[in-house]
């Protein structure tokens, strides 16, 4: 359970990085001008993604959620700033 649960928050996150990139590529937004960006980005995401599972199952636990963590623990701090966006509905004027 220490581990599942920023793994699986970092699955969520990459799972939105994807969504957000096929999106992109039926608009056009897309291109081959920001194409490596995207590249990166992905490639980043599923090397701390497989990363730290591969590190779990090669009984290195700790690092492994060290790892996921790493993700994480931003992705969480910006899931509960856009919690507090849509339940306080702030007045930005």
């Amino acid at each position: 359970m220490k581990f599942w649960f920023p793994w699986g928050v970092d699955a969520v996150i990459a799972a939105i990085a994807v969504f957000f990139f096929l999106w992109g590529l039926a608009d056009g937004s897309v291109s081959s001008f920001n194409g490596g960006l995207w590249t990166i980005l992905l490639g980043a995401l599923a090397a701390l993604v497989g990363a730290s599972l591969w590190l779990k199952s090669n009984g290195k636990p700790r690092v492994a959620m060290v790892l996921a963590w790493v993700l994480a623990a931003p992705g969480l701090l910006v899931g509960l700033f856009f919690l507090l966006l849509i339940v306080l509905n702030p007045r930005w004027n």
